[in-house]
């Protein structure tokens, strides 16, 4: 392979600082006066970055050959429930020295991003089990960390106030967001990752151009801390919950109205989530008989519930009860056959939306409170963490 001269200068210009961050300053000295080039700070790093990113290719390469060897030989079988998780965990990931609040997968490559109370946010490869780096800029507890659908941009927010906004390329922070007027909750970017909501402990939700960093408009109706915030996939209805024990749905078509307030929670909500989108009838397999008109929204409740509303009518068409502690993350199944939950009572809970009932515990998933969770559909794995300051990887397949 041929370098253009561009790329040979950068290449260069790495080893050197290779070479002197490694203490081989003679060697540095004599490589400095024969390639001519200068050292640049902004390359420290850069050569083992490379380097560590080639190892991840050729596993993942190897890993892919032997899927293909097993398909071709007849041995790939699918199992009884793929996609939902069971025990024992791939990995314990370790390192955040106080509380995990967010985990959240890139939407392309092997990394797992986590937000924690000691201020950092720490990035993972899910698939070795190893520690990639750590990220510092807030200056308070990080509540929540997210990527948009490219994955080339990375949000956090943190009870400092701020939002910021960091390159995935380098993981360098581009942006910091101040508007809020208390502890920034949650996040959620759009589609089409040219805006991004946030949730707030000051009874408001804000909307963010991620091109200017400018607040385009701020949402009021909430009469208490909003704890989290969902977009569904088309981009079109926001839903967020809140201390107030309610759960509203802003629709962004009709100027950001809220049009839908979601009332049967008898204590703080915790969390949301949206389902894929159903298909009307007539589009597919039809509706039985009861069946909910429209896209699901699922609220769990530190009152140990969790409810599923039809987001067209505001009915509650499922009250889903077997958790022993309140209920703290929510993620559908891929298939919108079963729902993910995990709590307080350090268990998760796979439940059939057919059905109405938990069709899977994993109990003493962790050993202490779990806040958080994320499925990632594109090879079938969960990641949750909580109190025990630990991440847990487990395979659903």
């Amino acid at each position: 392979m041929v370098l253009s001269k561009k790329q040979k200068e950068e290449l260069h210009k790495a080893i050197l600082c290779y070479l002197q961050e490694c203490g081989f300053h003679e060697a540095a000295a004599v490589f400095q006066k024969e390639a001519a080039v200068e050292p640049d700070a902004g390359l420290n790093g850069l050569l083992e970055k490379k380097w560590t990113s080639v190892i991840r290719l050729q596993k993942k390469i190897s890993e892919l050959e032997s899927k293909m060897s097993q398909m071709e030989d007849g041995k790939h079988k699918k199992k009884d429930g793929d996609g939902l998780p069971r025990l024992p965990e791939k990995f314990t990931l370790s390192g955040h020295r106080n509380h995990i609040t967010s985990v959240k997968f890139h939407p392309q490559y092997s990394q797992l991003a986590s937000a924690s109370e000691d201020a950092t946010i720490k990035i993972w490869d899910y698939e070795t089990g190893e520690f990639e780096r750590t990220l510092k800029g807030h200056t308070n507890s990080v509540q929540a960390v997210t990527y948009d659908h490219t994955g080339n941009l990375m949000a956090s927010c943190s009870a400092d106030l701020t939002i910021k906004l960091w390159d995935t390329t380098t993981y360098t922070c581009t942006k910091t967001l101040h508007g809020h007027d208390h502890n920034v909750s949650a996040i959620c970017f759009f589609p089409e990752g040219d805006k991004l909501v946030s949730a707030s402990r000051d009874k408001t939700l804000r909307i963010w151009e991620t091109q200017t960093g400018y607040c385009v408009r701020t949402l009021k109706g909430h009469d208490d801390w909003v704890r989290q915030v969902a977009i569904n996939e088309e981009g079109n209805l926001i839903a967020s919950c809140s201390t107030d024990q309610t759960v509203r749905v802003w629709d962004t078509s009709k100027d950001y109205t809220c049009t839908l307030v979601l009332k049967e929670h008898t204590h703080v909500v915790e969390c949301v989530a949206f389902s894929r989108a159903i298909k009307p009838a007539g589009e597919g397999p039809s509706r039985t008989k009861g069946e909910p008109s429209g896209l699901l929204l699922a609220s769990g409740s530190r009152d140990k519930s969790i409810k599923i509303w039809d987001t067209q009518t505001g009915q509650c068409t499922q009250t889903l009860l077997g958790h022993d502690n309140w209920v703290r993350g929510l993620t559908f199944h891929p298939t919108n056959q079963w729902l993910i939950s995990v709590s307080d009572d350090k268990s998760i809970r796979v439940w059939d939306l057919k059905t109405s009932r938990c069709c899977r515990t994993l109990p003493d998933a962790h050993a202490h409170f779990i806040t958080c969770l994320d499925y990632n559909p594109k090879d079938s794995t969960l990641a949750t963490a909580g109190i025990d300051d630990v991440i847990r990887v487990f395979p659903c397949r």
